[in-house]
């Protein structure tokens, strides 16, 4: 699996200082790469008591197997991880909370190529920076995959994203509509949005402070993930995907923006 190197996590002692109430079920959130994770995951994290972090690593299906213990009933686990559907880990999921976030393929694209261009991702694609690749071929192989060492657009979102849309126990989290209601914390639909989302979590009523554990969690500076906070990238990404890259999404993956709600 890919090496991903980031900067020291500091949120530990704002969890402590929150001293949030135990979950009482299993709960894992569940991404697609690139959409987010790192945001909902901290803001979650001001949610739950950090002896019920489970803080191995993301949870993927290469390594299933090895963190069954994190959707255990008897001592309930926060989870995280970018999971494949499959038989397997529909079964081994079965009786945990399941939240399933994802964000718009056009700008997913666009996210793609900058953690692949960046210094914190050594996933065996280090030949992209070297200089000899436009942003329009850049971009062209973030949709349809790198032969042997990157999965088409169209494969990420089958199986990280759509498949799990057929179940009814999952909730879904479009990021957009996250970022929005973080950037509009004070707002009445902010809080019905947020109370939605921790009651899907097993977390309810809304702690009195919420508005500050979501806040906290959610500080781009505090990130490693965050787009300014990457290093090391030598190429000039547009701030949108171009028409004709949107084109190329629309041919690669026919459908998908109006399933997941995008228009």
């Amino acid at each position: 699996m890919p090496r991903i190197t980031l900067k020291a996590d500091t949120l530990d002692a704002d969890t402590a200082r929150f001293a949030p109430d135990p979950i009482k079920e299993p709960l894992f959130v569940n991404s697609i790469p690139k959409s987010g994770s790192h945001l909902i995951k901290n803001i979650m994290r001001m949610f739950v008591p950090l002896d019920q972090q489970y803080r191995e690593q993301f949870i993927q299906w290469g390594n299933l197997k090895e963190h069954l213990p994190a959707f255990q009933a008897k001592f309930p686990f926060f989870s995280y991880g970018h999971l494949f559907f499959s038989d397997a880990s529909v079964i081994e999921l079965a009786g945990v909370r399941k939240i399933l976030l994802y964000r718009d393929p056009y700008d997913w694209v666009l996210a793609r190529a900058r953690f692949y261009l960046s210094d914190e991702f050594d996933g065996n694609v280090a030949f992209i920076r070297g200089g000899k690749l436009g942003v329009d071929e850049l971009l062209s192989l973030m949709i349809f995959g790198i032969h042997t060492k990157a999965p088409s657009l169209s494969d990420m979102y089958d199986l990280n994203v759509a498949a799990w849309l057929g179940c009814s126990s999952v909730h879904a989290v479009r990021y957009e509509d996250l970022v929005h209601h973080v950037r509009n914390l004070d707002s009445d639909d902010a809080e019905r949005y947020f109370g939605d989302l921790l009651a899907a979590c097993g977390i309810a009523p809304l702690p009195a402070n919420w508005r500050e554990r979501v806040c906290v969690g959610s500080d781009r500076k505090r990130s490693g993930t965050a787009r300014e906070n990457l290093t090391g990238i030598a190429l000039q990404l547009p701030d949108t995907l171009p028409q004709s890259h949107r084109r190329l999404v629309d041919y690669a993956a026919p459908g998908l923006r109006q399933l997941l709600g995008y228009r």
